[in-house]
């Protein structure tokens, strides 16, 4: 490329870049490498278990919620099938597709760079064999960017699915007690653990995913006794939603505890365990009612948000260029907007 050519190409990538208003310095420029002194690892959550130091976990399902969670310092990130409710608008996590996990699971690992980053194994995507279970393991950690994986239930097959899977080489999470994805045999979103045997079931069910090598086991909506005796048999974490205080660790949705999701309609999806750090959707609902507000009645964009500018010259061929296309009344327009912006006087009306 020639002297001119170089020039040329450097003036037209400087003007690309005036059209934003974020500086120049902290435009994303695609995914970091991972720096394994910056990036949770699983020797990072053991230590915090031997010290006594709790787990944070939350669950992310794009760019944006994920970069909040690295920004926060949250341990682990999941890419939870919880999308199929919060994100995707589905009653339960069934519907959710393995390619539409591993879209959430790219666009995570886009925006997390210090968490540990797991990735929920669809309902359909590991059930039939243990090559099945293994090759979807494989796809989300090579095409979703993720560190580990999670798998639901302690069948026979799945604690099988789980062990081919860390066999494999990746690192498996566990997840006992309420398992969303097994509803229509639990009878719905129903917690377990609250009679003597099916207390034993969930303290003998994590025990068997920790023999196969998992490296957490995420305890859901099992009284609080119950959570206390598998975290006392396990050496490995366990992760607590529902479960009560006596966890390595806990988990919660993002959007449950944003108070993201503020319609009556969405009151289902958001569990009674749950404590609302915010409420989030309030403040968008507000946001976009001032918007429309704006829009309706004039007032938005006004000068300070119209920031392109013609000069004088350049204003005055363009309305010359446009009368000689014979375009009068959009030469008129034109430059009665070019005045009301230099004016910083707002239409009173939108046609």
């Amino acid at each position: 490329m020639s002297f001119r050519g170089i020039n040329r190409a450097s003036h037209l990538l400087h003007k690309f870049r005036c059209m934003s208003n974020v500086p120049e310095n902290s435009v994303y420029g695609g995914p970091k490498p991972q720096n394994p002194n910056q990036r949770v690892t699983l020797t990072h959550l053991r230590q915090k278990q031997k010290k006594g130091e709790p787990i944070t976990m939350v669950t992310a399902y794009d760019y944006p919620s994920a970069v909040h969670l690295d920004t926060a310092g949250i341990d682990i990130c999941l890419v939870g099938d919880s999308a199929s409710m919060v994100v995707h608008g589905h009653d339960t996590t069934l519907p959710i597709t393995l390619e539409e996990m591993l879209v959430h699971c790219r666009s995570v690992a886009r925006g997390a760079k210090r968490p540990l980053l797991v990735g929920d194994l669809p309902f359909g995507s590991y059930e039939s064999s243990t090559s099945q279970a293994v090759d979807t393991a494989v796809r989300i950690l090579k095409e979703g960017g993720m560190d580990a994986i999670k798998l639901e239930g302690g069948s026979p097959s799945r604690i099988t699915a789980a062990k081919a899977i860390v066999e494999a080489g990746i690192a498996v999470m566990g997840h006992v007690g309420l398992t969303p994805q097994a509803i229509s045999v639990l009878g719905g979103f129903r917690p377990q653990g609250k009679n003597t045997a099916s207390a034993v079931k969930v303290v003998e069910t994590a025990l068997a995913l920790q023999e196969v090598g998992c490296f957490s086991v995420v305890l859901e909506c099992v009284p609080a006794p119950v959570a206390a005796a598998a975290t006392s048999a396990l050496s490995i974490p366990t992760i607590g939603i529902g479960a009560g205080p006596f966890c390595s660790g806990q988990v919660l949705v993002y959007h449950d505890l944003l108070g993201m999701l503020q319609h009556p309609h969405h009151a289902k999806v958001t569990p009674k365990f749950c404590k609302q750090y915010a409420r989030v959707g309030e403040v968008i609902d507000k946001a976009l009612s001032e918007y429309k507000e704006e829009v309706t009645n004039g007032s938005f964009p006004g000068p300070g948000h119209s920031p392109y500018k013609m000069s004088g010259t350049d204003c005055s061929g363009f309305f010359n260029e446009l009368q000689k296309l014979g375009l009068d009344k959009a030469a008129s327009a034109a430059a009665e907007a070019a005045e009301k912006i230099d004016t910083g006087k707002l239409p009173d009306e939108r046609s």
